[in-house]
């Protein structure tokens, strides 16, 4: 993992700013969703990416009855 040198304080609402400079080099805009995850004593953020529900592929993600699923899986489901 590498250091960005950037530290921030929790507000008192438990909200942590992210610089501008690593928002524009993550390609993380206003109001995109990011996930977080939990790894030992780490918090994670990631940009969201929709997965399928089937294998986990982000790409060509075709919404089903409300679920993700790649095109790959549709495939499949059609020979079934």
């Amino acid at each position: 993992m590498k250091s960005t040198g950037i530290v921030r304080k929790v507000d008192e609402l438990g909200r942590v700013v992210i610089p501008i400079e690593l928002r524009r080099t993550m390609g993380i805009e206003i109001k995109d969703p990011l996930e977080i995850y939990v790894d030992e004593e780490k918090v994670i953020l990631k940009k969201y990416a929709p997965a399928c529900i089937f294998c986990g592929n982000a790409d060509n993600i075709k919404e089903y009855m409300g679920k993700n699923v790649c095109g790959e899986c549709v495939s499949s489901l059609n020979k079934s």
